[in-house]
């Protein structure tokens, strides 16, 4: 059996008891509003809706209470339950002492914005060490061009000696021995642009190595830099400028305040019965006569004893809430 929703008439009441108390503007189509008949018209017509409202909000009010203290209809259960909202934990990736800190407990954060700022002079060096790799690489690699470029020209070189050398030898004016010697100059200059090409393609290796130590380092200088991931609330600061954090070490914590819910507890014949989507009422302590709509986002699959984080109505008066009264900064110069 699925819970019992509420009737069309007490959503109304509801609706209406949560905005308060409106006047229902009169339409001019059709009444003269320059006449005294029709401003009278509108005067008793916001006087019904006046007292038809004050009706309706009485009716919700009754209900609410009703509901609140009294003994729930069949197929509708109640429970207490914690208003929570999503946490999220600002932690630093890599170690090294907070330079700065942008925001405070309680201060309103967007997606993206700086919370804050680490320093690392040990990561900063090695990129400017890696930096310097990736000069020194390319110079070599710009020798090594250089260097093929002259086993190039020593190839051409000796290719058209030794073609010469060939026609020499054909015609009787060069001997035998001469001609084998251009023929090792010219594969010993082969040999060596080979050589000056396999130099180049390491040089080049070497470039692209030191170019990502840099990629590398310079990752781990933005990711000292902590951004908010959703936009939220400060609820927490555990850090401040001048301390030193490790890696994972929490900085803040943000309330993502559009992921709001309450954890309530069941007992198996009600929670069996519920299903994703199902709607529910809240009422919260500090605002009594306000209804809040919700549905079910999650049922669990295993049953466990009613945590201790669970109060009654009773022990709900007996908490305490966390508040910071700061002092003016100015005030504290004097």
């Amino acid at each position: 059996m699925r819970p019992v929703r509420l009737s069309a008439t007490e959503l109304m009441a509801i609706a209406l008891l949560a905005f308060g108390i409106f006047t229902i503007p009169a339409l001019n189509d059709g009444i003269p509003t320059s006449t005294a008949h029709a401003q009278s018209k509108i005067e008793q017509l916001n006087t019904q809706a006046k007292s038809k409202v004050d009706e309706l909000n009485k009716q919700a009010k009754e209900l609410i209470d009703r509901l609140r203290n009294g003994t729930m209809p069949a197929g509708i259960a109640k429970s207490n339950g914690r208003v929570e909202a999503t946490q999220i934990d600002v932690s630093a990736k890599y170690p090294g002492r907070l330079h700065e800190v942008t925001v405070d407990e309680g201060d309103e954060v967007t997606a993206g914005q700086v919370i804050a700022r680490i320093s690392s002079p040990e990561y900063e060096a090695q990129l400017r060490g890696a930096q310097s790799q990736v000069l020194q690489a390319k110079q070599a690699l710009a020798e090594a061009e250089a260097q093929i470029a002259q086993r190039k020209a020593d190839q051409v070189f000796t290719q058209a000696d030794l073609e010469r050398g060939q026609a020499l030898v054909e015609k009787g004016y060069l001997s035998k021995q001469m001609f084998d010697q251009r023929v090792d100059k010219a594969d010993a200059a082969n040999a060596a642009l080979h050589a000056a090409e396999a130099q180049r393609e390491a040089k080049q290796f070497a470039v692209e190595t030191a170019e990502s130590e840099v990629t590398r380092i310079t990752a781990i200088l933005a990711d000292l830099t902590l951004f908010s991931p959703r936009s939220g609330r400060v609820q927490y600061l555990i850090h401040r400028v001048g301390e030193v954090v490790g890696a994972g070490e929490r900085i803040a914590t943000v309330l993502d305040l559009k992921d709001v819910y309450m954890t309530i507890y069941l007992p198996a014949a009600q929670a069996g019965q519920l299903a994703l989507g199902d709607e529910a009422r809240m009422t919260l302590d500090p605002f009594p006569q306000y209804v809040i709509p919700a549905t079910v986002s999650f049922v669990a699959t295993d049953a466990q004893f009613t945590p201790k984080t669970v109060e009654t109505a009773e022990e709900r008066a007996k908490l305490m809430f966390r508040i910071k009264l700061q002092i003016d900064p100015l005030l504290l110069a004097l």
